[in-house]
């Protein structure tokens, strides 16, 4: 199902990690697919609330720490600029949602990277 929200439609996730080579563009492809299925979940289930929005999202972050063994296997790995970039894009689409409150922490509070 395709993403409906215009503000989201036009964003480009995951911009400065597409920008540097340390970043292999089809590992960053994934990161990117796992932002928009978010996306998709977030319109198809429509969170009352932060707390259930946090439950979407921790799924998420999920997908990216198994992501991370990919970015290793091509030499690459999620550090302090991947990691500020991600979530970054957590809350681009926690916001586009209307949930400008949520806790930028707590969108990947479940992350290990």
């Amino acid at each position: 199902m395709p993403v409906t929200n215009q503000q989201v439609a036009e964003h480009a996730f995951l911009q400065q990690l597409y920008a540097d080579a340390y970043y292999p563009d089809h590992v960053v492809d994934k990161g990117r697919a796992i932002l928009l299925r978010l996306c998709e979940r977030i319109e198809a289930e429509r969170p009352s609330d932060l707390a259930a929005l946090y439950v979407l999202t921790h799924a998420a972050t999920e997908e990216f720490n198994q992501l991370d063994a990919e970015f290793v296997v091509a030499g690459s790995e999620i550090e302090t600029v991947a990691r500020e970039e991600i979530g970054g894009d957590f809350w681009f689409v926690a916001s586009a949602y209307g949930f400008s409150a949520a806790d930028g922490e707590e969108l990947i509070g479940t992350r290990d990277w």
